[in-house]
């Protein structure tokens, strides 16, 4: 427990906790706005497809690599 010899000490304390709750009330709207625009249908549209380009790539040099090739339907 800190003991306080004035009010100053006292005073400027609460300056001092008063800042630092206004800070991270800033810090936690930040967050807000920046889930916010993570979720948005753009950015998650924009997520998806980003997401299929990077697994097509990563498929077609794979089977490029290891010589995998389409199977083609032979009629009889």
């Amino acid at each position: 427990m800190k003991v306080y010899n004035s009010y100053d000490e006292i005073n400027h304390d609460l300056k001092v906790l008063k800042l630092q709750t206004n800070i991270n009330r800033e810090k936690i709207k930040r967050e807000i706005h920046y889930i916010k625009e993570d979720l948005s249908p753009v950015s998650l549209a924009a997520g998806v497809a980003t997401s299929i380009a990077k697994k097509a790539f990563i498929l077609k040099a794979v089977s490029k690599l290891i010589g995998i090739q389409k199977a083609k339907i032979v009629n009889k």
